[in-house]
């Protein structure tokens, strides 16, 4: 099984990208599954239950998120009614919605796909990741082999342990939040596929996806400024992970990262 799992769609350009280039990477890649970080595809503030809908109309089957997932208000009807729709696992018990799912696709064996968030650096600190994520593997590796895991995170350390800890229960981890693609892509021993950020979908000439003037004059005065989503250099980063279906253990990783 391959499945394609692309970086932080950030505004309509984000979301441009994926419209134009996506069907190209199936045909290229033989894709069978397609999840996205959809947190910043809302004008690069959260999501909202239109642009979800979009993004399955594009051929994404699952939408992931992180510390922007609580942007837009309309995101209660997504997390209320959507199944193919995540948000982090270490939410707190009574939050609405839920931290994984499992996909079932065509003629495909089910997929399982968990969203986790990291504490470093990360606001609101939530529930510990590392517990939470290896008491929910467990759970669905009785459902199926093929688990995708996106940690959302800022700090590589966390990154790195989080996926170490998971080698060989889980069939990739992928991280995203950063919006800087990574170089490490690699299987650790036990089969697990990890890459420490898939990078960001949307236009490179910015900051993060967002207009570098305000952004500059932001740390000159430290003044608030609107960010703006920037326009230019429209890429659409991820990562493509093959995965035997027997075994759920990773046989490869590709990094990903193709302009309009």
């Amino acid at each position: 099984m391959k499945i394609l799992f692309i970086g932080d769609i950030v505004g309509s350009p984000g979301r441009r990208a994926v419209r134009e280039l996506l069907p190209k990477l199936k045909l290229a890649h033989g894709l069978d599954v397609v999840i996205a970080n959809g947190e910043n595809s809302a004008g690069g503030n959260g999501i909202t239950p239109g642009i979800a809908e979009e993004l399955f109309d594009y051929g994404v089957d699952a939408i992931t998120t992180g510390d922007h997932l609580w942007d837009q208000k309309e995101v209660m009807e997504l997390l209320q009614n959507e199944k193919r729709f995540l948000r982090p696992l270490n939410y707190p018990p009574g939050t609405p919605g839920q931290g994984s799912t499992i996909l079932k696709i065509r003629d495909l064996p089910p997929i399982a796909v968990m969203n986790v968030q990291g504490r470093t650096f990360m606001q609101p600190p939530l529930d510990n990741p590392f517990t939470l994520a290896l008491e929910e593997a467990k759970w669905l590796c009785q459902h199926t082999p093929i688990i995708f895991v996106d940690f959302h995170a800022e700090a590589t350390s966390e990154k790195i342990a989080f996926a170490r800890m998971l080698d060989g229960q889980v069939s990739a981890v992928v991280g995203t939040h950063t919006h800087v693609q990574t170089a490490d892509e690699q299987i650790f021993p036990g089969g697990t596929a990890y890459l420490t950020d898939a990078g960001f979908t949307g236009p490179h000439e910015s900051v993060l996806g967002r207009e570098i003037q305000p952004v500059l004059t932001r740390f000159r005065t430290a003044m608030p400024q609107r960010f703006e989503v920037a326009r230019n250099d429209v890429k659409l980063q991820g990562a493509v992970v093959e995965i035997d279906n027997a075994s759920g253990k990773a046989v490869k990783i590709q990094r990903v990262s193709e302009t309009i």
